[in-house]
């Protein structure tokens, strides 16, 4: 495996690994990163950055101001999961029910490595480098509040840039490639509401359970019969509740799911059909049905130029381990940067060496990652900067 770590991040690894283990062990939950953001600020204050709190709520920016030149936003994720950690680490969470299970911690240290490198070579950067630490990445979009404070302004944020450490590819690999790496992750409830009954005399009913039913394996051609076989899609019915007792005809029942989709045309596409199936269902049983439909996440998109910028530098850093992402259906609000500002996701390989491929997944409770990705992460941040503005 022929990785070559920047020799600053390589001074520097253990800092970067200790901070890791600090903030792994003291997980806090999205618009509550206040101990989190008092520590990263610090360290951030401790480089002579301009420093602003409390931003979208929670979160950090900081200024690196070099000369005339672009601005570029350098992106991390803050907040941790309401997990239980059941792992066996000397790290191990001490804040009952929180966890990092996802690697934020690791997204973190990985950029304040970067910080203080750049920090030392200010007098060569052609241009400003923004630092953002974001809040409430899981299911809170704290994005948006980012944005609407706003982190893409002042300096203006010409190019944008995030990092997810990826425990579905291995130590030393880079995934990196242009278009959607992500996907949109919307929500949906369905009630079906029928009429009730005896279970001994269904005649003059409107079961509920039963069109719940149909309605389950009918949502599932969305996928199968209304998307394009080489476009990824995905709907899942992921919770049913209602009825009362063995002999009694449920009146009503709840449909929980998401619908997932890598472009705006199929996410559209599965809002228009769900609706329209449960249209006709509603009409074919009798039975009254509602959708609450929620958007959720939008798809992350990385334009092609910039993927390019991360493909060149991830190369110097480990050479032929760059390759296209393990992709998934998850969800991301970096996604709302890349609406705004040219940009790119990728993933830094992390799954522990010492264990089978898989066995470590994210939003596990005994998540854990291969600590030598975090050098590897910094270094490409390093790389990038001096790529793109020196």
């Amino acid at each position: 495996m022929n990785i070559e770590l920047r020799p600053e991040i390589e001074a520097i690894s253990e800092e970067i690994i200790e901070n890791r283990r600090h903030l792994h062990k003291y997980p806090e939950l999205g618009l509550q990163e206040h101990e989190t953001a008092k520590f990263i600020s610090e360290k951030l204050n401790e480089l002579g950055l301009e420093v602003s709190t409390g931003i979208g709520q929670t979160g950090v920016v900081a200024l690196l101001k070099g000369g005339d030149g672009p601005c570029i936003g350098l992106r991390a994720d803050m907040d941790a999961l309401p997990i239980q950690e059941t792992g066996d680490v000397a790290y191990k969470s001490v804040n009952d029910g929180v966890m990092h299970a996802c690697g934020h911690d690791g997204h973190m240290v990985m950029l304040l490595g970067a910080a203080k490198v750049l920090s030392e070579k200010r007098d060569r950067i052609k241009g400003t480098v923004k630092f953002i630490f974001q809040p409430a990445e899981e299911g809170l979009g704290g994005a948006r509040y980012m944005i609407e404070d706003g982190v893409l302004e002042n300096p203006k944020v010409d190019e944008v840039y995030g990092i997810h450490l990826w425990n579905y590819q291995p130590f030393g690999t880079v995934g990196v490639q242009p278009g959607p790496v992500l996907a949109a992750a919307d929500e949906f409830i369905i009630t079906v509401k029928g009429k009730g009954g005896h279970g001994a005399a269904p005649h003059g009913t409107v079961d509920a359970v039963v069109v719940a039913s149909y309605l389950v394996t009918a949502l599932q051609t969305i996928v199968s019969r209304n998307t394009n076989p080489l476009e990824s899609t995905a709907l899942t019915v992921g919770m049913i509740e209602g009825g009362y007792n063995y002999n009694i005809i449920a009146d009503e029942v709840v449909l929980k799911g998401t619908a997932r989709a890598y472009t705006e045309e199929n996410r559209k596409m599965i809002h228009d059909r769900l609706h329209e199936i449960c249209d006709g269902i509603g009409t074919t049983y009798g039975a009254r049905i509602e959708v609450n439909y929620s958007d959720g996440y939008p798809p992350t998109v990385n334009t092609k130029a910039e993927s390019k910028k991360v493909l060149l530098a991830a190369e110097k850093v480990v050479g032929e381990g760059v390759q296209p992402p393990y992709l998934t259906m998850g969800g991301e609000d970096m996604s709302y940067y890349l609406q705004k500002v040219p940009g790119c996701f990728f993933f830094i390989g992390s799954a522990p060496a010492d264990r089978e491929p898989m066995s470590v997944p994210h939003h596990c409770s005994h998540f854990d990652i291969e600590e030598r990705a975090l050098l590897v992460g910094s270094s490409i941040w390093v790389q990038l900067v001096e790529d793109v503005l020196t």
